[in-house]
């Protein structure tokens, strides 16, 4: 039987999304579940092959007919033997989520992690391969990015190049060496700017986010635009402060590595872009310096969700040919 299709799935940190994909690259289906983080890493793959049997019985697809699955994990990952070494936001360590999973499903699985996996679709399917030096960063309840340079991408020694989001910086954005500084995650993630406008609704401050005040419910990144665009001084004040420390860290990692290309993606990005990316920019000129910075493109990826998605036709194809 012609294998016809791959299986893409991200696994995120709140969400679980899986799509079936054909040999015209055209998504067919998707799924998406929340992401049952009790239970493990275990609950994680049972999730996970839940999803990828409901896209087959949905579609009536045999696993007979699907090339490989090609699943995005937010953390380090061994991508030749499928480890997670460490993914924070889903509480797994050590964990070798490719030999798990084999268990549940029969198809050929390979395991990137996520904003790699982002990348990869978007450097094919979004600038059509036609990148040289680049970062992707998506801002998120976490903060990670991936790595591309001479067209390729760097996964680094031990798999963890890209992890921008546990840099420690201070309250500037500005790269700390003092251990007790928090990442730039702590400070620029969904996650922060919510801890932040709790934090001045405990102290009484006004806002329209008030029902969130004493509430377990996370602000999620709709509200927060929602908010900008009442002009929410609370909304405004934090994720202001969020941008401007995203724009310093940008410009300190392209004096670095000297980049061309630094695509802006996540949930925090898609929903206040028009908002966030004029701040972002006018602190990353602030802190580049000039001649590495002067050419740099900023840019929003179109892809979305999607980007990790198509992702994993890049992946299939490298591991697969």
């Amino acid at each position: 039987m012609k294998k016809s299709y791959i299986i893409s799935v991200d696994l995120g940190g709140t969400k679980i999304l899986s799509a079936l994909i054909d040999n015209q690259n055209k998504i067919i289906s998707r799924v998406k579940i929340e992401t049952n983080k009790d239970e493990g890493g275990l609950g994680l793959v049972k999730s996970i092959s839940s999803s990828i049997l409901q896209l087959l019985n949905d579609n009536v697809v045999s696993e007979n007919e699907v090339k490989a699955i090609c699943l995005g994990v937010p953390g380090a990952v061994n991508p030749h033997i499928g480890l997670i070494e460490v993914a924070p936001n889903l509480g797994v360590e050590n964990f070798n989520i490719k030999e798990e999973l084999a268990k549940e499903i029969s198809i050929p699985i390979l395991v990137e992690n996520d904003v790699n996996l982002a990348g990869l679709g978007i450097k094919k399917f979004e600038l059509n391969d036609n990148v040289k030096n680049m970062l992707v960063i998506f801002i998120g309840t976490g903060i990670g990015s991936s790595l591309f340079f001479d067209g390729k991408i760097y996964r680094g020694s031990s798999y963890f190049a890209g992890e921008i989001g546990h840099i420690k910086v201070n309250a500037k954005g500005e790269i700390s060496t003092n251990a007790k500084s928090l990442s730039f995650e702590q400070l620029a993630s969904r996650t922060a700017i919510v801890k932040e406008i709790k934090k001045d609704l405990k102290k009484g401050k006004k806002s329209i986010l008030k029902e969130f005040k004493s509430s377990k419910k996370t602000i999620k990144s709709k509200t927060l635009a929602n908010a900008i665009k009442k002009n929410d001084p609370l909304a405004v004040k934090h994720v202001t402060n969020a941008a401007k420390i995203i724009g310093s860290v940008l410009g300190s990692i392209t004096t670095l590595l000297n980049i061309d290309t630094i695509i802006l993606g996540g949930g925090v990005i898609e929903a206040m872009h028009d908002f966030m990316l004029p701040i972002i920019e006018k602190n990353f000129n602030k802190t580049v310096i000039e001649a590495c910075g002067r050419n740099v493109q900023i840019i929003e990826t179109k892809l979305g969700d999607d980007a990790a998605l198509f992702g994993g036709i890049a992946l299939a194809e490298e591991f697969l040919s």
